[in-house]
């Protein structure tokens, strides 16, 4: 019985010791800092819990001339991981970029897209369009682009950005079915998207739609006079029956294509409001990169004469868009 004592009292002190051992320490999130919202977004939905997102750029910023402060700066320099889109997108912070990626992980997410399945940039030969993210299946490979990046930096999470990934790839392929379904019911004829700036050409491609924006890729190009001729021309031609402004892109040139036509005797109305270069207010469905998407599919569809249902894709759009 001495010795049965002394067993029964360490095994007592060795499952009390095991209750008040503090628990290892969760691992802190990886911080990451994305330019724009559309990654940051996709960060949000590969990474979960394991990642802490911030977005450079917010609601209606244009990356295409948005300069850093010195706040970016120090929250570049601060984060674990820097996501950028790259293609010449962010183009007033390349240098900032550049130089961040010699001490810090730095993906540059669109660039790893093949060079043959991007479009070129009319305005520069030597640049591709950037605006990758208006075709998901081509997104859907920044998708895995940030998963494998994750990964790499932090390797115990990889069974959750497989996870993550898997499922936002799913959703993605869901939208793009439902959009390939509603665009189809727009008129061959009808299928003219003209804004303000040339960000749809993937979208153009993708849905096959004939795509012209005032300006060029970037929204640093000028809008001149001759090109405002052109598009009313083709406005009359076509007898295009709906023009569309950019949240992130002032509205008077696509108000003076409105004009124009009506001075030819015909009428154009505005379709609506897409979103370009950035995703709508945070907290919204439109908020979201799904949303942004299906926003855009589902207000193309309706304006140029599709079947389209009331509240899109998933029942979150507001009635009317």
């Amino acid at each position: 019985m001495r010795r049965i004592f002394p067993v029964l009292a360490l095994a007592a002190l060795s499952i009390f010791g095991a209750l008040h051992t503090p628990a290892k320490a969760q691992q802190k999130p990886l911080r990451v800092v994305a330019t724009v919202s559309m990654l940051a977004d996709t960060v949000r939905a590969v990474g979960g819990s394991r990642v802490e997102v911030a977005s450079l750029l917010g609601e209606g910023v244009d990356p295409h001339t948005y300069r850093p402060t010195r706040a970016d700066i120090a929250r570049l320099s601060s984060a674990d991981l820097v996501i950028a889109n790259g293609l010449h997108l962010e183009a007033q912070l390349d240098e900032t970029l550049k130089a961040l990626a010699r001490s810090k992980p730095v993906l540059f997410a669109a660039e790893k897209i093949p060079q043959s399945e991007l479009l070129a940039d009319e305005d520069y030969k030597d640049r591709k369009d950037p605006h990758v993210w208006m075709d998901p299946k081509l997104w859907s490979i920044v998708v895995e682009a940030v998963r494998d990046t994750l990964i790499e930096r932090d390797p115990a999470g990889r069974a959750a950005y497989q996870a993550g990934a898997a499922a936002y790839l799913a959703e993605l392929s869901r939208l793009a079915d439902y959009s390939r379904k509603i665009l189809n019911t727009v008129p061959k004829e009808a299928r003219v998207l003209i804004t303000a700036h040339d960000a749809f050409g993937y979208f153009g491609r993708a849905y096959g739609f004939d795509v012209e924006g005032i300006q060029g890729l970037s929204t640093e190009s000028e809008a001149g006079l001759k090109r405002i001729e052109e598009l009313v021309t083709l406005l009359v031609s076509r007898k295009v029956r709906a023009v569309f402004v950019e949240s992130s892109v002032p509205e008077r040139n696509v108000r003076a294509l409105v004009e124009g036509a009506r001075a030819r005797g015909h009428q154009v109305v505005v379709g609506g409001e897409l979103y370009s270069d950035a995703l709508g207010a945070p907290g919204t469905y439109e908020g979201t990169l799904i949303g942004m998407l299906d926003h855009n599919v589902t207000t193309i569809s309706r304006a140029l004469g599709g079947d389209t249902p009331l509240r899109g894709l998933n029942g979150k759009l507001k009635a009317g868009t």
